[in-house]
């Protein structure tokens, strides 16, 4: 394989992941509705980018279960049910649970506390944590989302399971893309999204596994109660 080949398949593994990226900004900011309909050409000529890493690019979102495919119009936004959420919340549920197991056994991640690196990491964890919550107090769902993520990303990491960690993201994007669907149906989401991020962290640092199932507890039951409250199937 020539070097210039190499450098092309990085480019364009590259260009593919940055276009995976923006689309997946799109559908969770609500600009791509649920349902809504759109070709590889659009989106390659919304980007002005060749068909392929655009392909690439959605195939990837299917599989990751946000888009839909369709063999004759393309692809859509997928719309997802109430039962989609329950399961989502469940699912993630399970995740976290076997991640505070292993912190409670002594077991992956957090096992010195006092480890600079361990230390330098749950500051950063709680970094993002603060500033979800600002964001979830103002109502700014668009910002909370992104810091969220990060912040359930970073954390998860520090249990040192590349897989869990990359599998409880999923979930997460999942479910913002779920509850996004019908949070921006709101005028105001001020005081209504849960911010309990940096007790969550505090908890784990604490390595106090009781009190941080309680804190995520609690959140589920919150996020199931705003989004069921909002009604549709």
């Amino acid at each position: 394989m020539s070097g210039s080949s190499g450098t092309g398949s990085v480019m364009r593994s590259t260009l593919r992941q940055q276009i995976a990226d923006a689309l997946r900004d799109e559908v969770l900011a609500g600009r791509l509705q649920p349902g809504q309909a759109f070709t590889v050409k659009e989106i390659a000529d919304q980007y002005g980018v060749s068909a392929t890493p655009v392909r690439e690019a959605l195939v990837d979102l299917t599989a990751q279960g946000l888009l839909e495919a369709d063999q004759h119009r393309g692809f859509r936004v997928r719309e997802y049910s109430l039962a989609d959420f329950r399961g989502l919340v469940e699912a993630r549920t399970l995740v976290t649970d076997g991640m505070f197991h292993a912190l409670g056994k002594g077991r992956h991640g957090f096992q010195d506390p006092d480890d600079p690196r361990t230390t330098l990491a749950l500051a950063g964890v709680r970094r993002r944590g603060e500033e979800a919550q600002r964001a979830a107090v103002a109502g700014d769902l668009t910002v909370l989302i992104g810091y969220d993520l990060r912040f359930w990303r970073e954390l998860s990491a520090l249990y040192g399971n590349a897989y869990l960690s990359d599998f409880l993201h999923r979930l997460r994007v999942q479910s913002w893309v779920c509850a996004v669907q019908r949070l921006r149906l709101l005028p105001d989401l001020r005081g209504r999204l849960w911010a309990g991020h940096t007790e969550l962290v505090d908890a784990l640092t604490r390595r106090d596994t009781v009190t941080a199932r309680a804190v995520v507890a609690a959140y589920n039951d919150h996020s199931l109660a705003l989004i069921e409250n909002l009604g549709g199937d």
